[in-house]
């Protein structure tokens, strides 16, 4: 938690934070030259606060100019060791943060190079300063040099990782976003061509039909002649057209359209045969009194059970499959639900078909006036319910 607010205030104001490191390093700084090596206080030393003041103050230039800031730093640092009356961590603190700021900010093999520089500088001038030092006081300022470059270099490593992270995320999920983009347009493309497969079928049966009326016709008046005759042009000229423009949507390696109907909630029975030929009991339910739906509805109700069924094969291998179809006015209610499985079964083998997940089934029975919804159970299992209309001229828009 403070950690985001620390990262929420550097984005929003960050001189405000540099303002507050300069000071806080100045007063670290400047105390340590008004202290001598027995604790006593004693007066300052003007040339003391005026290398406190510069070496603190070149903090600022940090951001644009790391190597400035880092080079300003050190020749204080080694000035305040001949100046200073002791030698500790804090006469050197502006020096830490510039060699923390520098890690942080630069490459691995950058922030060894200036850190193994300041450390053999500042270590020279405490030598010389003071040869007689004990060896635990060469040490300390070794490791006061070499701690803040370890730091920091530990927190850009760490920034480098979190930042790798939130960037795979994004592109995953610009990557789902695609897929389910990719996923639902093709399966409008495949909405498309049954449609024109269900709409075709009719047509040519219906040119075919007219144009054998038109034979048969020719005692009859010239009147229905006519009539008849528009309408093989009508019919011709939608064929066409539908072909030639639905048709366009169909892939070079697709089949050609079939010449018999798309299956319907007639062929019901044959797909929950399939499926109990391949390991999945299915319990089959029709409440209210059977309704003639459009062939574009029928179609839809029939990939929806068919996608279903799959699905509690794939996903539910070892439990029954309930399928209700209930007819109530001018809609029709489909509902496919399985309990949850009593082991982890392997899938059982589904019958092909459909492949298109629930994005297709919510698609399809957008398309023709519909809505689906498909959740998991209280107690366990999974529902799919599609409430479709009898005809696709009876669509409804629902909240």
């Amino acid at each position: 938690m403070i950690e985001t607010w620390l990262r929420r205030v550097r984005r929003r104001h960050p001189h405000v934070l540099d303002a507050l490191l300069v000071l806080a390093m100045f007063v670290v700084t400047a105390g340590t030259t008004t202290v001598d090596r027995l604790g006593n206080h004693i007066e300052p030393n003007p040339t003391a606060l005026v290398l406190a003041v510069v070496s603190s103050a070149a903090l600022l230039g940090h951001r644009r100019w790391p190597y400035v800031a880092l080079g300003i730093t050190l020749a204080c640092s080694l000035a305040l060791c001949f100046v200073a009356t002791q030698l500790n961590a804090g006469l050197v603190a502006p020096l830490l943060a510039a060699l923390y700021l520098l890690a942080v900010r630069t490459d691995r093999a950058t922030a060894r190079t200036a850190t193994a520089v300041s450390a053999v500088l500042v270590t020279g001038a405490t030598i010389i300063n003071e040869p007689h030092a004990s060896i635990s006081v060469k040490i300390g300022v070794i490791a006061w040099i070499l701690l803040p470059g370890a730091f920091g270099d530990a927190v850009r490593t760490r920034r480098a990782h979190l930042a790798a992270i939130e960037e795979r995320a994004e592109r995953a999920e610009r990557t789902r976003e695609e897929e389910a983009r990719r996923r639902v347009a093709d399966e409008r493309i495949r909405i498309a061509r049954d449609l024109h497969d269900v709409v075709a079928h009719h047509i040519a049966l219906a040119n075919a039909q007219a144009g054998i009326a038109v034979h048969l016709l020719d005692r009859h008046p010239a009147q229905a002649r006519e009539m008849l005759s528009h309408l093989t042009d009508a019919t011709g000229s939608a064929l066409r057209e539908l072909k030639a423009t639905v048709g366009l949507l169909r892939r070079a390696d697709d089949p050609q359209a079939p010449l018999e109907p798309a299956p319907g909630l007639d062929r019901l029975p044959d797909l929950v045969g399939a499926f109990e030929r391949a390991g999945l009991p299915v319990r089959l339910a029709v409440e209210g009194e059977p309704q003639p739906l459009s062939p574009g509805v029928d179609l839809t109700a029939y990939r929806i059970l068919q996608e279903s069924l799959t699905n509690v094969a794939k996903h539910a291998a070892g439990t029954g499959a309930d399928v209700t179809l209930t007819y109530s006015g001018s809609r029709v209610l489909l509902t496919v639900a399985n309990d949850r499985p009593a082991c982890a079964a392997a899938p059982a083998v589904a019958p092909s078909g459909g492949g298109f997940g629930l994005i297709g089934m919510r698609e399809r029975a957008s398309a023709v006036g519909g809505r689906l919804t498909a959740d998991r159970r209280p107690g366990g299992g999974f529902l799919v319910s599609a409430e479709l209309p009898l005809r696709t001229a009876a669509r409804e828009e629902h909240p």
